[in-house]
């Protein structure tokens, strides 16, 4: 999502005219996207900038995201990650990800970043049969809405206990709100939302920023 949809005009511009804090290349990869029609799935830059706060507050060294498209959610987090973190990038297209490995390269973080071009599912149970379970710091989830608690269950395993997890569209372009919005995929961020709102294990806040930012915080 280019920009938090929730705000006027007005309130957008003046927190991206007063506290955007965006590289050149960070914003030379958001400009390259915004040409393609796909757009709307990168994320904005506000959220890509807490993002990056997250992870040092964290002191985060390992992290997992699923979904990085063109690649701006996993630069900003790879240049806020300390020169020997890890993140693991699952997505499915080629395509795609392509131009995240030459912004990647360009930023000189490429050596913090494995991508597995694999379905997430498989790529997380593969690293928690690796015995990698409690070992991760921060895990984003931006990748198909049908399978969200599912990742969310995957990811909790492989958190540490303080480690945080962050869900972007959790407001479904506001469809979650819309009692006549009967669609598969708002269906499930409605579930996951409720899943999340009841679950002792975390410490959970809604956050309307870009399509809605869950973030939970594992106890």
């Amino acid at each position: 999502m280019s920009r938090s949809l929730y705000l006027p005009d007005p309130v957008q511009r003046y927190i991206l005219d007063s506290c955007l804090r965006e590289s050149e290349l960070l914003a030379e990869l958001r400009a390259v996207t915004l040409a393609d029609p796909r757009a709307p799935m990168q994320i904005s830059p506000e959220l890509g900038q807490l993002m990056a706060l997250l992870v040092r507050a964290t002191a985060a060294r390992r992290c997992i995201e699923l979904g990085t498209f063109t690649g701006y959610s996993s630069l900003a987090v790879a240049l806020a990650l300390p020169e020997d973190g890890r993140l693991v990038c699952c997505d499915v297209s080629a395509e795609w990800t392509a131009i995240a490995r030459q912004f990647w390269k360009r930023a000189g973080v490429a050596h913090k970043i494995e991508l597995r071009l694999a379905p997430a599912l498989g790529t997380l149970d593969a690293l928690i049969a690796d015995g990698e379970g409690g070992t991760y710091d921060f895990a984003f989830i931006d990748a198909d809405k049908e399978n969200y608690l599912n990742y969310y269950e995957r990811c909790l395993q492989l958190l540490r206990a303080g480690g945080l997890i962050a869900a972007d569209n959790t407001l479904g372009f506001g469809r979650v709100a819309d009692p006549d919005d009967r669609s598969e995929r708002t269906r499930c961020l409605r579930e996951f939302n409720a899943r999340l709102q009841h679950d002792e294990r975390v410490a959970v806040s809604l956050v309307p920023i870009g399509d809605g930012l869950t973030l939970a915080f594992k106890h």
